[in-house]
């Protein structure tokens, strides 16, 4: 076995005394979340807002250069755009995330299966429509219904989370169906 360096061995003053292993830092602050690109990732997918390096840095539990790397990195593939100069804030590429989502949907689904999919998530639109008797979940007051309807503001709040996130797998899922049927269209043009 080879002889590990002399910084990382104990003097014999220090093999001496016990460690004192209350004051070690725990492990599960060592090592905490996975690899760093996961924790700035998971970072900037979250934000709502422009963010400075400094605050997705804060996000992600890593230093500021690091997340200024991370933030320039993934403004080349696409994942976020900088929105201004001094200071560099960042936020979120919406587009470019639902692209992402459209080519998973496409490569883990046969179109048969989109078209399942769509239909199940067009009749989820259409009841969440006839039971607000609205057409979009915009158009919901969440305290005037819950105060007509006599139901709690949380019920009326998740009720309508649920209509826009059927809308938006709605459009996800057209899309994908789009672009699978355009490809076969470009397909049989040339052959």
């Amino acid at each position: 076995m080879d002889d590990l360096r002399p910084e990382l061995t104990a003097s014999r003053d220090e093999r001496r005394e016990a460690p004192d292993f209350d004051a070690l830092t725990p492990p599960s602050e060592l090592v905490s979340g996975d690899r760093t690109r996961d924790d700035f990732l998971d970072a900037v997918l979250g934000l709502d807002a422009p963010a400075t390096a400094g605050d997705v840095a804060e996000l992600a539990g890593h230093g500021v250069d690091a997340a200024r790397e991370y933030l320039d990195w993934f403004e080349r593939m696409g994942v976020v755009t900088q929105v201004t100069e001094s200071p560099a804030t960042y936020e979120r590429n919406q587009e470019y995330l639902n692209w992402r989502r459209v080519q998973t949907l496409r490569t883990e689904y046969a179109t048969d299966e989109l078209l399942d999919l769509l239909q199940t998530e067009a009749e989820r639109v259409e009841e969440f429509t006839a039971e607000f008797d609205a057409a979009s979940p915009d158009d919901v007051s969440i305290t005037g219904y819950a105060a007509e309807t006599d139901r709690p503001i949380e019920e009326v709040w998740g009720r309508l989370s649920a209509w826009r996130t059927a809308r938006r797998r709605v459009s996800l899922l057209e899309r994908a169906l789009t672009t699978a049927s355009d490809d076969a269209a470009d397909s049989r043009s040339v052959v």
